[in-house]
């Protein structure tokens, strides 16, 4: 957020990034895909005693970075028969059916079936599913917001869905919008409400304090599992970068 002051802190291999917010209390954590560490402390804490703090947790530090570069990846996909897809955590065969007529995507039973042109490149094929992946998150998250929005009392301006190099969401809260990553599509559909509540949490409390904590227990108790399941589920095959 505006106003916020970044430093970073190096710990034999490990680089923390180190933001400096309007807060009571440090935060640290390891994050998705490629265990990005990152401390968020109150304005006026030391680099020192921040220091000092993230070597007491190296250990767990190390242990989570392992568990990110260990987990699964998706092999690249080039959308060809009966390769493996996924919608909302489960697994499909990708069946092509070449026809002179607009790229559509239809789910039947356990196949996703990509109508599409004669000899149409694998950009194009991948091209039409990225849109159809897009499509599935926009009307779900709409179906998500017109059922949290209420409960937590703000107003969403708009909703985008797009393909996020390095986050699964994000929020505006000067303006009211949120962003939403087409990957969710495939992961269980309660990642997707997870990351729905707390990106609209963000129009209630800016930054992950404990206040946003507080709430996200009150409204979502088992956030936590979804978390875990989100960034427990394979990554895709693309090169992550933050």
């Amino acid at each position: 957020m505006t106003g916020d002051i970044t430093e970073h802190l190096h710990l034999g291999d490990v680089v923390i990034e180190v933001v400096f917010k309007d807060i009571k209390n440090v935060h640290l954590g390891v994050y998705p895909p490629d265990g990005r560490v990152r401390i968020a402390a109150p304005a006026r804490t030391s680099l020192d005693a921040l220091r000092a703090f993230a070597a007491s947790r190296l250990p767990w530090i190390n242990q989570q970075r392992r568990k990110f570069h260990e987990q699964a990846r998706e092999t690249p996909r080039e959308y060809l028969d009966r390769e493996s897809h996924y919608l909302w955590g489960r697994r499909y065969l990708l069946e092509i059916d070449e026809q002179d007529a607009t790229p559509a995507v239809t789910l039947q039973f356990r196949k996703l079936v990509l109508r599409i042109r004669p000899g149409s490149s694998e950009e194009t094929r991948e091209a039409a599913m990225a849109a159809w992946y897009r499509q599935q998150v926009r009307t779900v998250a709409a179906r998500l917001v017109r059922k949290w929005a209420p409960t937590l009392g703000v107003a969403v301006s708009r909703v985008f869905v797009q393909r996020m190099k390095t986050r699964w969401g994000s929020c505006n809260p000067a303006t009211g919008a949120i962003r939403l990553n087409t990957e969710l599509a495939k992961k269980p559909e309660e990642c997707l409400e997870y990351i729905v509540v707390h990106e609209l949490m963000h129009l209630l409390e800016r930054n992950h304090t404990d206040r946003f904590t507080r709430l996200m227990d009150q409204h979502l108790p088992r956030w936590r599992e979804r978390r875990a399941l989100l960034n427990g589920a394979p990554l895709g095959s693309e090169s992550w970068r933050y």
